[in-house]
């Protein structure tokens, strides 16, 4: 990474800005899930061992610029109290009065929480007034700690860079880049790319990329049937993406003519309807007419577990079926094990989306993945070759 990090910087008795990714589920006022708090702490342990003043900014949910309780940083402020076994204060806004004497108000080895960023428009209008606002609660240090905010070029994350001296990566956004970076310049092989989910849409760029860079690529989920629908095959009443079927098409012409291992089920798992308690097993030729695939079957999972125990770089993004409900998780969770086997034959192994982290979670797998990435969008968009805006911000390293 050309980019400074938190370790390059000088931090004892400075007011640093940590722009952390505290996007988490909230229940009844108390955070439900803490993963990504948690993932933050080694970089705020860091900083406050050093003697930093930390003033942390987050976004958290949707609240379109106006202020809305649902969306309150409060909760996480308690909950990274009780993480980090210390005090965190919290100001009742990101700029103004009570933030800027908070923020003065911090001694060494200090945290503040500002509270949401996106209580204001300025924040995804990426304001230049607004990020100098936010750059004078701190002494022209800034870090980004929140991958999964990299790919958005807002105030709290690229604007703000322009107003302070050093812009750094934290630990957590160094980790990122470093597995993700390895994967797409240069990975261990035979690397093979696992891709599931409902829309080939979404991942376009990301499978054209990645054909140019893995040695072969499962394709499960929903996504699927756009594959196997253009070649012909009967996928009765599953997702399918018609204005996608001549592109995905012209995917797997330039897979057979590059002899590029592109694996797509052979059978699935099939209902009436997702609510339908009636499911069968059949292979992809056999499809009804009035059913629909919602998770590979047996033979599929054999074939995708026999290429991921022969990988020496796996990344997977994305379910094989309808994860969510019992009856089509089965696809998922197998494949979960798979890399987490594969990584204990010493693969390394990145996953990335919510729905392949809650699955590498329920299969009790997770603490035998090499790197569970905290950016679902974010780390799409770095594997489909793009870049990231708060990454490219960051002080290069002279």
């Amino acid at each position: 990474m050309n980019k400074l990090s938190i370790r390059d910087l000088e931090l004892s008795g400075r007011r640093v800005f940590i722009r952390v990714d505290f996007n988490v589920p909230l229940d009844n006022g108390k955070v439900a899930e803490d993963t990504r708090v948690r993932e933050t702490i080694p970089t705020l342990r860091f900083a406050i061992e050093r003697g930093a003043r930390l003033v942390l900014a987050s976004h958290l949910g949707r609240p379109k610029g106006k202020r809305d309780p649902k969306y309150t940083l409060k909760p996480v402020a308690a909950r990274l109290s009780e993480l980090i076994g210390m005090p965190v204060d919290f100001a009742a806004d990101c700029v103004g009065a009570d933030a800027e004497s908070k923020s003065c108000a911090l001694r060494d080895g200090g945290i503040l929480l500002l509270e949401n960023v996106r209580y204001h428009p300025e924040e995804e209008a990426n304001d230049e007034n607004f990020s100098r606002q936010l750059a004078s609660l701190c002494d022209q240090l800034f870090v980004c700690d929140a991958f999964g905010s990299a790919h958005r070029a807002h105030a709290s994350v690229v604007g703000i860079t322009k107003f302070v001296k050093q812009a750094a990566a934290g630990l957590l956004m160094e980790k990122e880049l470093e597995y993700l970076g390895k994967a797409v310049t240069n990975p261990e092989r035979p690397f093979v790319a696992i891709l599931g989910g409902a829309k080939v849409s979404d991942k376009i760029e990301v499978v054209q990329n990645l054909m140019r860079l893995a040695d072969g690529m499962l394709i499960g989920g929903a996504m699927a049937y756009t594959f196997l629908k253009s070649q012909g095959l009967p996928v009765g009443k599953s997702l399918v993406e018609n204005d996608k079927l001549e592109l995905a098409g012209d995917l797997l012409s330039q897979t057979s003519a590059r002899n590029f291992q592109f694996r797509l089920p052979v059978d699935h798992v099939i209902a009436q309807s997702p609510a339908s308690a009636d499911t069968r097993t059949v292979d992809v030729a056999n499809t009804p007419a009035d059913w629909m695939g919602l998770d590979i079957g047996p033979k599929t999972i054999a074939q995708f577990r026999q290429d991921i125990s022969t990988a020496r770089t796996i990344v997977w993004n994305g379910p094989m079926g309808m994860f969510e409900r019992p009856a089509f998780a089965a696809g998922t969770l197998a494949i979960a094990r798979a890399v987490a086997e594969a990584t204990a034959k010493g693969a390394t192994t990145i996953v990335g989306g919510g729905d392949s982290v809650a699955a590498v979670e329920e299969a009790g797998v997770a603490d035998k993945i090499s790197h569970i990435s905290t950016g679902g969008g974010a780390s799409l968009e770095f594997l489909a070759g793009r870049e990231l805006p708060g990454v490219e911000a960051l002080t290069k390293k002279i």
